[in-house]
């Protein structure tokens, strides 16, 4: 099974926030070949610590996920495929879309986001 490393994961580690520790396993293991990112969670990266730690930071972060994992674009099946989940699960549209691209890419979601909690596939870091 694949990793899917969600936006909370790629913050908390380059925030240095109090669950930092318990992302380093997989942040510090990414790799190209098991290890897969929504382009989605790009946005949500660069913006988070762009605004907290600078924009030489949020770069460094982006660079690590692009370097460290495939990123994976949103194309028309994955869109029809988050709109539904999103109806299912009442998922926002890009905790719906991360979802939709890890059940495509049979990853497990790696996340602190309570929106994830109950869903299949997650470990949920706490």
């Amino acid at each position: 099974m694949n990793v899917l490393i969600d936006s909370h994961g790629w913050i908390e580690y380059f925030s240095d926030g109090p669950l930092a520790a318990k992302y380093a396993k997989y942040v510090e293991s990414a790799n190209n070949t098991e290890y897969v990112t929504p382009s989605i969670i790009l946005y949500e990266v660069y913006k988070k610590i762009k605004s907290t730690k600078g924009e030489i930071e949020a770069l460094k972060a982006v660079a690590h996920i692009v370097g460290n994992t495939t990123i994976i674009a949103i194309d028309k099946k994955t869109a029809l495929n988050a709109a539904d989940i999103s109806m299912r699960t009442k998922l926002a549209m890009a905790d719906a879309i991360i979802k939709a691209i890890a059940d495509e890419t049979n990853a497990r979601i790696i996340t602190g986001d309570e929106h994830f909690k109950q869903l299949e596939h997650v470990v949920f870091i706490e």
